[in-house]
């Protein structure tokens, strides 16, 4: 061997060598639960039965910051699991996170517990990052003891879960979230900024901690992680699309007050939105009982959020007579002939940045699957929406939706039967009838 070719593979080695030790560095940080020995190591959930009321209201109110029973209660039993998340690797089903020691987690102790919750690391391996331990990493300890005080409380329930029994090799296989973590995960709580006002460190705090604002408001990349440049834009799930809510006041909520997203978040509307989809879950399951303490503290901090880049304004489509009576016929009932709405039932089409995002997903699946508003002990009717799919074709969904995002003010992308058709496959959505159906 030359002399040259020695040198080269000295380097080579060497770099293999720096490379794998910083890669176990990396593995240790990501896989490190030392921040776990501030819990109780001895004593199973199942055996375990806080007698401290204080700690156990707080920990029911973690747990609302949280928004653990929306997707772990699905008609199985309350916090039973079975909840499908639809994810472009498969579908995952909740797991049963009732204190039965058989199937729910009745055996963890207080550690275990932490490291689920903080860490991704359950009984049966690495969590998938559908449960959002990336946020919940930042709940302090204090909030986890409450949170393990209230869940001593919840009834067991005997309901097994497979919970990747529709995730497809390689994707399920936990262990390959080992290398996921220790690309996308950082395994440190949140620090107050000494810059900032104790309302906009608190509203941090529950924006990216138990809220998890960013699992759906931000885009990911194609692994599946948080693309952290692009935070708060605006995120597709598939079904549904989480809007942008940076500062922007085009795209986003920076032409909100902060007393209209307080309502929104409390009630499922702030005059002019409404709530439906995964949103009204949210809200229906949590932030309708966030303080308004809290309330305020969140408006305050998503208001300081930088505002995505702005755009230029879309060239207003042309709107047809046709289209026009068609509003009328179907739509002007609930929101109006000017596209005002009803205030905390329909929403408004005029002044609404949702109806001329770019993305009209949202738009699509409310014509094809109809929606429901958020039910609130503030505002007990929650107004539906009906499914149009039976009664009109492609073409005539997106006809009525580019009349909506092309009047009164409004200038939006068109909206193409294609997407309509796509969507109405994917939704499982009827076609519309005919004479001969």
């Amino acid at each position: 061997m030359t002399q040259t070719k020695r040198t080269i593979l000295k380097v080579f080695i060497g770099l293999v060598v720096i490379v794998a030790v910083v890669a176990g560095v990396r593995l240790w940080q990501t896989l490190d639960t030392s921040r776990s020995n501030a819990a109780n190591d001895s004593v199973t959930l199942s055996q375990f039965k806080s007698d401290d009321l204080e700690a156990i209201k707080r920990g029911q109110y973690v747990m609302r910051l949280g928004d653990c029973s929306a997707c772990h209660t699905s008609g199985n039993g309350y916090m039973a699991g079975g909840y499908e998340v639809k994810t472009p690797f498969g579908s995952l089903y909740s797991s049963n996170i009732t204190p039965d020691p058989e199937v729910g987690i009745g055996n963890m102790t207080e550690r275990d517990f932490f490291n689920a919750v903080r860490q991704g690391q359950g009984s049966h391996g690495f969590l998938y990052p559908a449960m959002p331990y990336t946020a919940y990493v930042n709940f302090t300890d204090q909030d986890m003891h409450d949170l393990w005080a209230y869940f001593s409380t919840v009834a067991p329930v005997n309901h097994d879960i497979d919970e990747t029994q529709d995730m497809p090799f390689p994707f399920n296989v936990r262990l390959s979230l080992a290398g996921w973590n220790m690309l996308f995960f950082d395994n440190e709580g949140i620090e107050p900024d000494p810059q900032q006002s104790d309302e906009w460190n608190r509203g941090q705090y529950i924006v990216d901690g138990g809220g998890h604002c960013s699992a759906c408001h931000g885009p990911r990349n194609f692994l599946g992680a948080e693309i952290s440049s692009l935070y708060m834009q605006g995120g597709n799930l598939g079904e549904w699309y989480a809007p942008d809510i940076t500062s922007n006041p085009h795209q986003g909520i920076g032409d909100m007050s902060k007393e209209q997203i307080m309502s929104y978040l409390k009630t499922g509307t702030d005059g002019i939105a409404v709530a439906s989809g995964p949103m009204a879950e949210a809200i229906e399951h949590s932030t309708q009982y966030f303080t308004e303490e809290d309330l305020g503290a969140i408006a305050t901090y998503l208001k300081s959020i930088p505002a995505s880049e702005e755009k230029a304004p879309h060239p207003a489509l042309p709107v047809t007579e046709k289209m026009t009576l068609s509003y009328e016929v179907n739509c002007s009932a609930c929101h109006g002939l000017e596209g005002e709405g009803i205030q905390g039932m329909a929403p408004a089409f005029t002044n609404n940045n949702v109806i001329r995002a770019d993305d009209p997903t949202n738009l699509i699946h409310a014509m094809l699957k109809g929606v429901r508003a958020a039910h609130t002990e503030t505002v007990q009717t929650a107004a539906g929406m009906p499914s149009f799919a039976w009664k009109m074709n492609d073409q005539q969904v997106a006809d009525i939706l580019n009349y909506v995002r092309n009047s009164w003010g409004n200038t939006a992308i068109e909206v193409t039967a294609d997407q309509v058709g796509s969507m109405r496959e994917s939704l499982g959505a009827r076609q519309k009838l005919t004479e001969a159906n």
